[in-house]
């Protein structure tokens, strides 16, 4: 996808911000669309404000769009799924979840949260002009009606009217579209059956999406190539992510029903809490030559991951003694287990599989009875697969 190799911009909440090339092409495009709109509008503005009107608008328009798409991302984090990142690119911004909801409800809440804001943003736009003019001429300047107006007007209507339509669209009940994800959610309350609910509003996505193919072609034949071809493009991406969806349905039900317990090596090396880091050093990380381990109690219990540079460190500065149950860092070892009944695709994201190349395995009680490694995941996805 265009939004996988970015360019890192910034973080907020901890979240990385990102942009792929294609995100700058569209920026100067906007800007010198804008340019052009802005001009006709503020007739009585210099071209210097004309510019910078223009580069405000396509700035904030992409501020709308990263803030529609950190309501998907803190929405799900209060979910339990988190995001490894978001990304600007050609057709807006994407939040990239580490897991898929689990049920219908966080479905809907994840899906929702990012029209919400954009509804909020479209209110606050209109509400602020409202009040720098009348509700006539803020319609006229979002409507690209020839006026002239203040530069802030023109501006807040503009993003008023943007992000009113980037709402309407996105509501479409179409997947990819947050309408379709709204659409799948209730269709899994409806027929209790994930994968059927995303080929219900997948089908519905592959439909629209030849149905803005065909709107292409119409608008090209009328003289619009250039809106023609956008139309046509963004008609194609849309079909093509919804087959994926439909696809991967398929791959999603011969995964049914294999869980962790079923994957896991069931004699993992654990350290036990009360091991000096000393002879942890010399027992285990020496003599298998792994960079890390998992720790139990007396009982067995999953205390968390020692890895070998907190063993080298404790013991660089002079307390070999100390058990290793005292130098686990359990602050980021969050998802590095998982109850043994838990679905495979749950575990795809998980940050442990990408950090540690493995996910611990626990039973009702805590304690550790497995570990499932990305080897072992891959071989079941290939399995699928085939």
């Amino acid at each position: 996808m265009f939004g996988d190799r970015s360019i890192q911009l910034f973080r907020v909440f901890g979240i990385r911000i990102g942009a792929s090339p294609s995100w700058f092409i569209v920026l100067f495009l906007m800007i010198y669309w804008l340019s052009g709109y802005f001009r006709t509008v503020l007739t009585g503005s210099s071209n210097t404000v004309t510019f910078g009107i223009a580069l405000a608008a396509s700035l904030l328009f992409f501020v709308s769009l990263l803030l529609h798409e950190l309501g998907h991302a803190l929405v799900a984090r209060r979910q339990g799924i988190g995001t490894s990142g978001i990304d600007l690119w050609l057709f807006g911004g994407v939040a990239k979840l580490t897991r898929d909801s689990q049920t219908p409800a966080e479905e809907f809440k994840v899906a929702a949260a990012g029209p919400a804001v954009t509804a909020l943003i479209v209110v606050v736009c209109l509400g602020a002009a409202m009040l720098a003019s009348h509700v006539g001429g803020v319609v006229d300047t979002a409507t690209f009606k020839t006026v002239s107006t203040t530069p802030g007007v023109a501006l807040l209507g503009w993003l008023a009217l943007i992000n009113l339509t980037l709402l309407v669209f996105n509501l479409i009940p179409a997947f990819p579209l947050d309408g379709g994800r709204i659409a799948r959610s209730i269709a899994w309350k409806v027929t209790g059956n994930r994968n059927r609910a995303t080929r219900i509003s997948a089908r519905l996505g592959e439909i629209f999406g030849w149905l803005m193919i065909g709107l292409g072609v119409l608008v090209a034949v009328r003289g619009d190539v250039i809106s023609g071809v956008w139309f046509g493009f963004l008609g194609w991406f849309l079909s093509s992510a919804a087959r994926g969806a439909v696809a991967g349905t398929r791959f999603s039900e011969r995964l049914d029903g294999v869980t962790a317990g079923d994957l896991m090596d069931e004699q993992p090396v654990a350290i036990p809490a009360q091991v000096p880091a000393i002879d942890a050093h010399d027992q285990y990380f020496l003599r298998y030559r792994w960079p890390w381990f998992p720790v139990v109690d007396e009982l067995g219990r999953f205390r968390g991951i020692l890895r070998e540079e907190a063993v080298d460190e404790v013991v660089r500065h002079g307390r070999p003694a100390l058990p290793v149950g005292e130098v686990l860092d359990v602050a980021t070892d969050g998802d590095s287990w998982v109850p043994r009944d838990t679905p495979v695709e749950s575990m795809l994201g998980l940050e442990s599989i990408r950090k540690l190349g493995a996910v611990m395995v626990v039973d009702a009680d805590g304690r550790l009875c497995g570990v499932v490694t990305a080897d072992q995941l891959r071989r079941a996805l290939a399995a699928a697969a085939q």
